[in-house]
């Protein structure tokens, strides 16, 4: 790992140095414990495995606030002035991803630059900061792995934005949308994420569901059209939420959302962009959303966190788990890698840690999660006996006549005789244990 760090105009995390791997013997809290980039896990580098990428949105913009209490975290980027805290942040950025060694991020566009009074104040101000973020870019070798337009914020979208029911609120979120892609071809975005945290409705008597389905799908293909004619070469993803804003969204999971995407006709150019906290919100394991992509060949990126099992909430914690990033990182493992994604570390610190270290800390906890998460999914696979197992448990369809069903040779008037001629079938064991 090079010692080289990006300081811009002033250096904002004073004190700390590039983050170092010191192995599991050190009490260092600002070191990796388990994540040594240049160690090869199968033919590939632990970097090249992870991809790691720092969310733009609660490392630098969250200030500690909730619903319940004012803001918490004071950090020196903030200005009075919002476009001087833009170009703050941008030099606060990259002194952090150089020091803490990763090579991607991602932002919404209302994370890097502030929102004017008209589109294209706005777009004057996205393109400013644009240029600041192309330079820090050439200078640190640090990417742009995803961007986003933010169509939840403004009270513009209080009722959708691609699925509102007012054309003009459509219009808006377009353009906004058209921006970010026309900045992501500018940055070589590696990938494109539509999150549609209030597509979806809160009461079925004022809504049509039919209606605002069909809007939400012509308004894909139609982004989907711009970004190919302007040359973005890379997957368009898709992020699952069931709830939260929204209290019914429309991208309730994976499996809905590939669903949906099947049906616009939007597959080969979709894949789908995984959160742990979402999956568990719509009642399913980090894991299984993760492997019904993989098993549709849409699993695109993750946005690395987790939840709280006591709270009901989004409540965006790092990875520590790791049963749970053991469990992530195999799936990933046997799809091949995640291609043109990574794991987006979509987490904050608590409304309490309120020391700039604190930012550290929590990214190094979470990326040595993953990377002790994948170096036990690697020794699994390898050792192959989960695998044998898996595979005997299928072994009644690898020959014989369960393999014609497999096959589609047979009818549903053969599978009767068939039952009759086998009798009550034996239990066998699921193996859980």
């Amino acid at each position: 790992m090079s010692d080289n760090v990006f300081i811009g105009n002033r250096e904002y995390f004073k004190g700390i140095g590039k983050i170092k791997y010191e192995g599991n013997k050190s009490d260092n809290p600002l070191s990796y414990k388990f994540y040594d980039e240049n160690k090869m896990i199968g033919n590939k580098s632990m970097k090249d495995h992870m991809r790691v990428a720092v969310a733009y949105w609660h490392t630098f913009c969250g200030d500690g606030g909730d619903p319940f209490g004012l803001q918490t975290h004071f950090y020196p980027w903030f200005s009075d002035d919002s476009m001087q805290t833009a170009i703050n942040k941008v030099d606060a950025a990259f002194e952090f991803f150089t020091k803490l060694g990763i090579p991607y991020y991602c932002f919404h566009d209302r994370d890097i630059a502030p929102e004017g009074a008209t589109i294209p104040e706005s777009e004057r101000s996205l393109e400013e900061i644009t240029s600041m973020l192309k330079q820090r870019q050439k200078e640190t070798g640090v990417k742009l792995l995803w961007n986003t337009a933010n169509l939840t914020a403004n009270p513009r979208y209080m009722n959708g934005a691609s699925t509102n029911p007012d054309f003009n609120v459509l219009t808006y979120a377009a353009a906004q949308v058209k921006k970010m892609l026309d900045i992501n071809v500018e940055l070589d975005g590696e990938n494109y994420v539509f999150w549609g945290g209030r597509e979806g409705y809160s009461a079925l008597i004022n809504t049509n569901t039919k209606r605002e389905l069909e809007h939400f799908g012509q308004f894909l293909v139609l982004c989907r059209d711009y970004g190919r004619k302007i040359g973005y070469k890379g997957p368009f993803l898709v992020e699952p939420k069931p709830m939260e804003p929204s209290k019914h969204q429309y991208d309730f999971d994976a499996s809905t959302v590939i669903g949906f995407l099947r049906r616009y006709g939007l597959e080969k150019d979709f894949k789908l962009n995984i959160e742990a906290n979402h999956a568990t919100l719509a009642g399913h394991a980090f894991e299984h959303e993760l492997q019904i992509c993989a098993d549709n060949g849409m699993l695109g990126s993750i946005d690395a966190n987790r939840g709280d099992p006591h709270n009901g909430w989004d409540t965006d914690q790092y990875s520590t788990d790791i049963y749970q990033t053991t469990l992530a990182m195999m799936v990933v493992l046997e799809n091949g890698g995640l291609g043109n994604g990574g794991l987006n570390l979509d987490a904050k610190i608590r409304r309490n840690s309120t020391d700039l270290e604190d930012l550290f800390i929590g990214h190094i906890g979470a990326i040595d999660g993953f990377a002790r998460g994948l170096e036990i999914a690697n020794s699994i696979i390898k050792d192959g006996k989960i695998s044998k197992m898996k595979k005997d448990r299928y072994k009644s369809f690898d020959q014989g006549e369960g393999a014609d069903f497999e096959k589609g040779k047979l009818t549903l008037e053969d599978l009767h005789k068939i039952a009759i001629k086998n009798g009550e079938p034996g239990m066998i064991s699921g193996k859980q244990e």
